[in-house]
């Protein structure tokens, strides 16, 4: 097994007062040439929106982006005409495909918003875009994974057009599970939202991250309450990258 620990500290950070952001992979103002990517998993930036605040129209193309909020309420507005609001229980997926462009606004005037926002490279460029939004919290597990992203329409959760897998695991102090990787040549993101768990002899606080692969399975023991996304993607980049 391999991996690759991101401490939450390292992370870059950008502050620019409305917006408050951390990145753990290289993104606008920080460039990091060995924290370009994990694998396909391109952009994880745990942010947070002041009250009224968001981000105006922009556009996208070719991506996966997955919006998942930790607190507070994201109203979101795109070219497809979509109008919809995301909070915490939930989660969102736009395939960018061929070009779509979106805003995403905290329309809260008492509360700011957190959340993290994920972007994956999609296995082929130019499919119709698309926008899907479920809840998530009816498949909330206690000490278990619940499965929040895959490839398959009809799988748990939202899909998208890569071979990834999300799941959100939840673990009680001395409690935790060993998770076994869905495709051959994939690794796993783990990124501690809550507390603090052990994988591998790994001890991760909150917030840090760890990079797993060449291996098919690997055990989380949580050392304290935990709350973990792991997000399982290939490790080989597309062709259209290569």
């Amino acid at each position: 097994m391999k991996t690759v620990y991101h401490k939450a500290d390292t992370r870059g950070h950008a502050n620019h007062g409305w917006l408050n952001s951390y990145h753990t992979f290289s993104f606008a103002g920080y460039q990091n040439p060995e924290r370009t990517n994990f694998g396909v998993l391109r952009v994880l930036n745990d942010d947070t929106v002041s009250q009224g605040m968001g981000f105006g129209t922009h556009p996208h193309k070719d991506m996966e982006i997955i919006s998942i909020p930790l607190e507070g309420d994201l109203e979101h507005k795109d070219s497809m005409g979509t109008t919809a609001v995301i909070k915490k229980g939930e989660i969102q997926v736009m395939s960018a495909g061929t070009g779509v462009q979106h805003s995403e606004y905290n329309k809260n005037k008492d509360e700011a918003v957190k959340f993290l926002q994920i972007w994956v490279f999609p296995r082929e460029v130019g499919v119709e875009p698309r926008y899907d939004q479920i809840s998530i919290e009816d498949g909330e597990k206690n000490n278990g994974f619940q499965q929040i992203l895959s490839p398959n329409k009809n799988d748990a959760g939202v899909w998208i057009h890569q071979d990834a897998w999300f799941n959100l695991a939840k673990f009680t102090k001395g409690n935790g599970k060993n998770y076994m990787l869905n495709k051959k040549g994939n690794g796993v993101y783990a990124f501690v939202l809550k507390g603090s768990a052990k994988i591998g002899d790994r001890d991760l606080g909150e917030r840090d991250g760890l990079g797993i692969w060449d291996t098919q399975s690997f055990n989380i023991e949580a050392t304290e309450d935990t709350e973990i996304l792991l997000m399982e993607v290939p490790m080989e980049l597309p062709s259209y990258l290569k």
